[in-house]
């Protein structure tokens, strides 16, 4: 290996190595050349869909779709990236016909996959429910790769519609969820809700008189019984004064031949009389007066001292003993009066006294049902705002994908970059070439300079021959240009039929070279 020291050193190494570095860049330059040419162009349709805020303000219509849309939108790519979604549309549009009878579904359905490509674009956006700052998903772009621009078009759109369609489905889907369970949830507290109410009822049929919201009531009954109790009780105490008087005013009066029996008769006559000015005939002190009347009249016709028309022939006493007879009415009355307010302060004092045992199962049952009433009144408010958020998924107003861009006829490949793949073919050529020239010229030990020789064998170089060229040299370099000629040829025409045969059909490779270098 010789030192390389000057650039002239670099050029002498050039322009022995001219060969091997130009055989090698020109292959690989042919190579990246016809890869670029001979591999399939690949066509890409994109569809843009925006994710559209919904247009009844939050304040008016909450929705009940809880979930953010870049975790809807992968839900929803699970579903269309499903088998099913994508066997169905491989066999719409025909896809991969030729791989079809190679792969297995799962290989050609994960084929596809690769093809679609699913990009995000996000912003920082409020967030409605907390008020914080974050990123959120606002639109993203849907790909289909393929061969055939037209398929590509179609199965990119077909992708498009079918995420739009999915989008619908899935918000309507929850919302109408959300519905259908608080309905249930209320039918159910609306039952428990009847069940109380008639736990209810039945508690106040069996205790009607002792229920705490009566207890006040019955407090108030009670005090005024006791108020006409004691009222009743002053009166009785007056009146009893009063016979007392008129009793020994009586006795001081002289009936004449009257005798005792008689004096009764006239007392019993004069109160029957005062009971009849005061009640009818069928009430109990009238049919007893009259009893007592009739039994002292036959045991004086027993005796014979009835006389004609027995009547007292006493004026004061006969007063007197109408006054008497008329105030032992009263108290008789006044007896009843107390009897009756007794019974009624007593039962109501009752009442009072029973309240507090009633009221401790008044309170829980009561507290049952308040509970179940608080219960059904919020579920009855979130059934109506379900339905209301229901309605306006179903007309379209809420959260929704909005296709902005859709998806075009490609006009041409995305894959392969010719230009990129023969610039990058002319790089690694002279690479590799330079890289073979540098590989010979480190493996070769020819000395072509004294200095070098010199140095190698510690001897004076004493003179310099050139090279000698003789008649057989230059007939041994023709005979190798000749040679080297006829390998081009044969390579030239050689490489052509190969190709035909063994490759691709010229007529065809000339087509797709024309249609590509128009594109181009």
């Amino acid at each position: 290996m010789n030192e390389i020291k000057t650039a002239q050193d670099v050029i002498d190494i050039l322009k022995r190595r001219k060969t091997s570095i130009l055989v090698t860049a020109v292959t690989i330059f042919v190579i990246g050349a016809a890869t670029a040419f001979l591999i399939p162009p690949k066509y890409r349709s994109t569809s843009t869909i925006l994710i559209e805020e919904q247009e009844v303000p939050r304040e008016l219509v909450n929705t009940t779709v809880t979930s953010y849309a870049d975790q809807r939108l992968q839900t929803i790519n699970q579903r269309i990236m499903g088998t099913d979604r994508l066997l169905e549309i491989i066999t719409k549009f025909n896809l991969y016909p030729e791989l079809r009878k190679k792969w297995t579904t799962e290989e050609i359905v994960a084929k596809m996959r690769k093809d679609i490509k699913l990009n995000t674009i996000s912003a920082d956006v409020i967030d409605p429910r907390s008020g914080a700052s974050r990123p959120a998903t606002i639109a993203f772009t849907l790909s289909y790769e393929g061969k055939v621009p037209q398929v590509v078009q179609q199965v990119s759109s077909e992708l498009a519609s079918l995420y739009l369609a999915e989008n619908l489905a899935t918000r309507e889907r929850q919302s109408q969820g959300t519905t259908s369970f608080l309905e249930e949830e209320l039918k159910t507290v609306q039952v428990k809700l009847a069940e109380a109410d008639a736990k209810l009822a039945q508690f106040k049929t069996r205790n009607v008189t002792t229920l705490p919201e009566l207890v006040q009531v019955n407090l108030q009954v009670a005090e005024s019984a006791e108020h006409e109790l004691e009222s009743f009780q002053a009166q009785l105490r007056n009146l009893k004064e009063r016979e007392s008087s008129l009793k020994t005013q009586l006795d001081s009066i002289s009936t004449d031949a009257a005798t005792q029996d008689k004096s009764r008769l006239n007392e019993l006559r004069v109160r029957l009389g005062e009971l009849k000015t005061r009640f009818t005939d069928e009430h109990p002190d009238v049919i007893k007066t009259k009893a007592e009347l009739a039994d002292l009249v036959k045991e004086l016709r027993a005796t014979g001292r009835e006389t004609a028309d027995n009547k007292p022939d006493n004026v004061a006493y006969i007063t007197i003993s109408s006054q008497l007879s008329g105030v032992r009415s009263e108290i008789d009355s006044v007896k009843r009066q107390i009897a009756s307010y007794q019974k009624k302060r007593d039962e109501y004092r009752g009442r009072v006294a029973s309240t507090p045992g009633v009221e401790e199962g008044y309170r829980s049952v009561m507290t049952d049902r308040n509970n179940l009433q608080v219960k059904y009144d919020d579920l009855s408010r979130k059934v109506l705002e379900a339905k209301t958020a229901h309605g306006l998924e179903k007309e379209q107003k809420g959260e929704r994908f909005t296709l902005i861009d859709a998806a075009r006829l490609p006009e041409k490949p995305f894959s392969p970059n010719i230009p990129a793949v023969l610039l990058i073919g002319l790089v690694l050529g002279i690479g590799s070439g330079i890289g073979v020239a540098a590989l010979k010229e480190q493996g070769d030990f020819t000395v072509r300079h004294p200095e070098r020789l010199a140095y190698a064998t510690s001897f004076p170089v004493l003179a310099c021959i050139p090279e000698i060229v003789t008649w057989q040299d230059h007939a041994l370099q023709k005979t190798q240009r000749r040679k080297r000629l006829i390998c081009f040829v044969a390579v030239l025409v050689l490489a052509p039929v190969a190709f035909h045969f063994l490759v691709m059909d010229l007529d065809v490779f000339w087509a797709r070279l024309l249609r590509r270098a128009a594109k181009i």
